[in-house]
C-alpha cells in the first residue's frame, strides 16, 4: 500500500530510494503538481534548530534581561527541562504581575498542512488553557476583504468555498475580466492541502472553449491561459477608478440591470449619485478614470460595452486589497457585477481571488473536517493581524476594528509558533525596534529563521515528516493519512509535546491535553468529523481503514458550484447574511461607523503613496511585493528550488526597460531599492511585461540585515524593509503592503555576501 504525505503544495507519494532513504514523488492524480513540495525533504534537515536554546543575556542575567540585544546575543543550548522551566516561569510571572491580557499569541498557521500539528491551533489552545491571551484577527493576505465583504455580500470563507467552478465557466462564460490576473504561482497552495491543482487546466480549458480574457494589471505575467490574451496595463492601486469608469458607461448607456439592482441589492441609488457626480460634483467618466489609472478612455468605454454584451465573470486578485483603502476594489467589483445583473447566472458574476489559492473553482463536497479545538477565548483584547507594531508601540491608545472601539494592550510576553512575522509584516525596521521592547519572546521553530534569531527562548519543533497527522482542506478532493517518514531531528519535539510540558508546569495539563496523546487526538478528530462528512453525503471509512489505505477520495460525480445561484433563484428563501439579506451597495451599518477612510459605498480615495502623489517626485516607482513562485511566503527559502529563483543570491526585481535605461541599469546588476523607511539590495531583471513606473520584488527572502544593531539595509531582497505599515482603513486595520513607493539605483563596487542562512552563534553547554 502506498504511503503519502500532504503539504500546502499538494500530496506527495513517499517512496524508498536505492540507499534506503525516503524520497518524494508527485501525486499521480494531480493534473498540475507543484514542484515546491518536492523540495521539502531536501530542506528538512538543514538550518534546523537542534536543541532548546536560550539567549545568553537571559541565561546569565535572568528573564527579561537586555531585550534590545535580540539578534545580537549568542544563544546557549540547554536541556529541555531547563528551557521549559524558564518559559513556564516567564508565562506565570507575566500572568501574575500583568494578567493574561499581557500575552500575545502570535501565529500565522502555515507551519503544517496537518490538521492536528497546526501550530496556530496548538499555541492558541495552550494559551487559552493557561487563562487566555491577546489574539489577532484575519490575515495579511486578506485583511481588508475579510472585514468588508460580510457587510456587502457574505463572509469571505463562505465565498471562497462556493466560487463558480471551472467547468461551469468553461461552458458558460464568454468574457473573463480580471483585475490583477489569476496568478497560478499563488494557486499552488491551500491551507490543509492541494491535492488537485486545477487553475492551469481550468484556464486553458476556458480559453480553448472560446472564452475571451482581459487582464487589467501592472504585470502581464500574472495570467497564463496557454495562448494570447488582452493585457491592459494599469497603475497600481487605481483599480477602483477603472471599475468606476466602466460602471459610468454601463449606467450612461442604460446597460445596468434595474430589476436585479431593485430585487437583489440595496443602496444603488446612493451609489448612483456618486457615480454620476450628483453627490460630489465629479462624474466618474472614462476620461476622469483615464487620468488616474492610465488606461485610455476609449479602452474603458470599449471594455464596458463588451462586458454588457457578454456573459461576464469579473475577478479581482487579493493583492488589490492589500493596500491603503483596500476594501474599495472588493466592494466595487461586487457592485460592478451587480450592475451587469449576472450574479448567480452560470459563468457570470464576480470572483474575489481566482488564483489566490487552489480552493477557488473547486466543487468537491463541503464539510467541517478534522479540527483541533482551540478553546474559548477568555480575554476580549484583540488586534487586526497587521497591527502588531502599532500594538507594541502604542499601549493604551484607542483603535477601531469592524465598527468596534478597542484599546491596544500592553504586551509583556510574545509566544509565537508557526509563521515568520519578519516576513509577513511591513516596515520591518520599525517592527524590530518595537519587538525589542517586549520583555519576553518565546518561539517554537523548526529552522533558524529571523523569528528564531530574535527570540529569548527557542524550542526546536518537528517538521511534517517527523510526525503523523491528517491532511484535509475545504473543497479539496482527498483526505490524507500523513505518515511519519523521518525520526525527529536531534532533540526536536512536536508542538503538542512542547505545550503539554508547559501546561504541566502551569497546572493546566488536563485542560490542554484532555488526557490524550497525539495519536489519540488524531483518531478523535477523525471520528469527530465523520458525522459532518455524512451530512454532506460523504461516508468516511473507519479510522483503521483510512489509516491503512492512506487516502480517501471525497469527489462526488455531478457536483458543481455556481456562486449565489440559490440566492438568485429565491432571494427571500436564501437571504444573504447581511443586515438587509441582500447585496449592500450602500451599507447603513458601515455608514454608522463614521469612518472617513471607509465610506458606506465603493469610493475612489487616493492612497497614501501612489505614482500620482507628491511623494512620487522623490520615489517615482511603485513597488509590487507579491507572492513568490518558488516557496510559500518565506517557507523553504533555504531550499534548492527557492535558491534557484534568486539571481546572484538575491531576489530579482522586475523593472521595465524604460525605467532601467533611465537609471543605467542592466539585467544582472545589483541594485539598491530604497525609500524613506529603508533600503535593500536586489538583482535587476529587465522585464517588458511590467508597466512603466512600477517594479516587482517578490516576498519571501529571509531578512538579512547588514548589521543587527543598525539595521541600515537588507542584503537579501526582502521588500518588507520598504513597505508601508499603516491600516488599510479604520474598518479593517488590514495591511497596506502594496501601497509603497521606492526608487532604484545601481550598486557600485562589490556587494556584500548574503548571510541569511548562517546559523547563529551558539555557545554549547554540552
Amino acid at each position: 500500500m502506498a504511503r503519502y504525505t500532504s503539504s500546502h503544495w499538494g500530496i506527495y507519494e513517499i517512496k524508498q530510494g536505492a540507499d534506503g532513504k525516503p524520497l518524494l514523488d508527485v501525486f499521480k492524480a494531480d493534473p498540475d503538481p507543484s514542484e515546491i513540495g518536492l523540495s521539502m525533504l531536501e530542506a528538512s534537515t538543514r538550518l534546523r534548530v537542534a536543541r532548546p536554546c536560550v539567549r545568553q543575556s537571559v541565561l546569565e542575567n535572568g528573564l527579561g534581561a537586555s531585550p534590545e540585544r535580540r539578534g545580537l546575543d549568542p544563544f546557549v543550548e540547554v536541556h529541555w527541562d531547563q528551557a521549559l522551566d524558564l518559559a513556564a516561569q516567564a508565562i506565570s510571572q507575566t500572568i501574575k504581575h500583568h494578567g493574561n491580557q499581557a500575552i500575545f499569541g502570535g501565529s500565522y498557521g502555515w507551519s503544517s498542512a496537518g490538521r492536528f500539528h497546526h501550530a496556530q491551533s496548538q499555541v492558541h489552545r495552550f494559551l487559552n488553557a493557561a487563562g487566555g491571551y491577546v489574539r489577532h484577527m484575519d490575515s495579511y493576505s486578506l485583511g481588508a476583504g475579510r472585514v468588508v465583504l460580510p457587510h456587502v455580500v457574505a463572509p469571505m470563507d463562505d465565498l471562497m468555498a462556493v466560487h463558480t467552478s471551472w467547468d461551469v465557466m468553461e461552458k458558460h462564460t464568454e468574457l473573463f475580466v480580471t483585475f490583477g490576473g489569476v496568478p497560478r504561482k499563488n494557486a499552488q497552495v491551500n491551507p490543509g492541502g492541494a491535492s488537485e491543482h486545477l487553475v492551469k487546466g481550468g484556464l486553458y480549458a476556458m480559453a480553448k472553449s472560446g472564452v475571451k480574457f482581459v487582464n487589467i494589471s501592472p504585470t502581464r505575467a500574472d495570467l497564463d491561459i496557454g495562448c494570447e490574451f488582452e493585457w491592459i496595463p494599469i497603475r497600481p492601486n487605481t483599480d477602483v477608478t477603472c471599475m468606476l469608469g466602466i460602471a459610468f458607461v454601463i449606467h450612461a448607456e442604460n446597460g445596468h440591470d434595474i430589476d436585479f439592482l431593485n430585487n437583489y441589492c440595496v443602496g444603488f441609488d446612493r451609489f448612483e449619485a456618486y457615480l454620476t457626480g450628483k453627490s460630489d460634483g465629479q462624474p466618474k467618466t472614462p476620461d476622469w478614470a483615464a487620468s488616474i489609472c492610465g488606461i485610455s478612455a476609449d479602452q474603458i468605454t470599449e471594455l464596458a460595452r463588451r462586458m454588457m454584451a457578454a456573459r461576464t465573470m469579473i475577478n479581482v486578485c487579493w493583492a488589490a486589497q492589500r493596500a491603503h483603502h483596500g476594501e474599495q476594489p472588493f466592494w466595487m467589483v461586487v457592485t460592478l457585477a451587480a450592475m451587469l445583473g449576472q450574479i448567480g447566472l452560470p459563468g457570470g458574476g464576480f470572483g474575489v481571488g481566482y488564483g489566490a489559492m487552489n480552493m477557488m473553482g473547486m466543487a468537491n463536497p463541503k464539510f467541517g473536517g478534522p479540527t483541533l479545538p482551540q478553546g474559548q477565548p477568555q480575554i476580549p483584547d484583540l488586534i487586526p493581524v497587521a497591527r502588531i507594531t502599532d500594538m507594541l508601540e502604542k499601549p493604551g491608545e484607542p483603535f477601531f476594528y469592524n465598527g468596534n472601539a478597542y484599546t491596544y494592550p500592553k504586551i509583556e510576553l510574545i509566544y509565537w509558533a508557526g509563521g515568520n512575522p519578519f516576513h509577513h509584516h511591513q516596515d520591518l525596521k520599525r517592527l524590530i525596534r518595537a519587538w525589542r521592547q517586549v520583555p519576553h519572546v518565546i518561539v517554537n521553530e523548526q529552522f533558524w529563521t529571523t523569528n528564531a534569531k530574535l527570540a529569548d527562548i527557542v524550542f526546536p519543533a518537528t517538521t511534517t515528516f517527523e510526525r503523523e497527522d491528517i491532511g484535509f482542506a475545504t473543497r479539496d478532493r482527498f483526505m490524507v493519512a500523513m505518515r511519519q517518514i523521518l525520526p525527529p531531528h536531534q532533540e526536536a519535539r512536536d508542538d503538542y509535546d512542547i505545550f503539554a510540558g508547559l501546561a504541566k508546569r502551569l497546572d493546566c495539563e488536563e485542560t490542554f491535553t484532555e488526557g490524550r496523546d497525539a495519536a489519540a487526538w488524531i483518531r478523535h478528530m477523525y471520528d469527530d468529523c465523520r458525522p459532518r462528512a455524512k451530512a454532506a453525503g460523504v461516508n468516511l471509512p473507519s479510522f483503521e481503514h483510512f489509516w491503512e489505505q492512506g487516502l480517501v477520495d471525497l469527489q462526488q460525480p455531478g457536483q458543481y458550484n455556481n456562486m449565489l445561484e440559490e440566492f438568485r433563484k429565491d432571494p427571500k428563501a436564501h437571504r444573504l447574511n447581511t443586515p438587509s439579506g441582500r447585496i449592500e451597495i450602500y451599507s447603513e451599518r458601515i455608514a454608522s461607523f463614521k469612518h472617513d477612510d471607509c465610506p458606506p459605498h465603493p469610493t475612489w480615495m487616493e492612497p497614501a503613496e501612489w505614482v500620482g502623489s507628491e511623494l512620487a517626485e522623490q520615489y517615482p516607482l511603485h513597488l509590487i511585493s507579491d507572492q513568490p513562485a518558488g516557496k510559500l511566503h518565506s517557507q523553504l527559502d533555504h531550499s534548492q528550488l527557492s535558491q534557484s529563483t534568486k539571481r546572484k543570491g538575491r531576489e530579482p526585481i522586475d523593472i521595465n526597460p524604460q525605467d532601467a535605461d533611465s537609471r543605467g541599469i542592466q539585467s544582472g546588476d545589483t541594485v539598491w531599492v530604497f525609500n524613506g523607511r529603508g533600503k535593500c539590495l536586489a538583482t535587476a531583471n529587465i522585464c517588458p511585461d511590467i508597466i512603466v513606473g512600477a517594479v516587482r520584488l517578490s516576498t519571501g527572502s529571509w531578512l538579512d540585515p547588514n548589521d543587527w544593531a543598525s539595521l541600515d539595509y537588507d542584503k537579501h531582497g526582502n521588500p518588507n524593509i520598504l513597505t508601508l505599515d499603516i491600516a488599510s482603513s479604520n474598518l479593517s486595520g488590514g495591511c497596506s503592503a502594496h501601497t509603497c513607493l521606492v526608487d532604484i539605483q545601481k550598486f557600485d563596487g562589490e556587494p556584500p555576501a548574503v548571510t541569511a542562512y548562517e546559523l547563529p552563534d551558539i555557545l554549547s553547554r554540552r
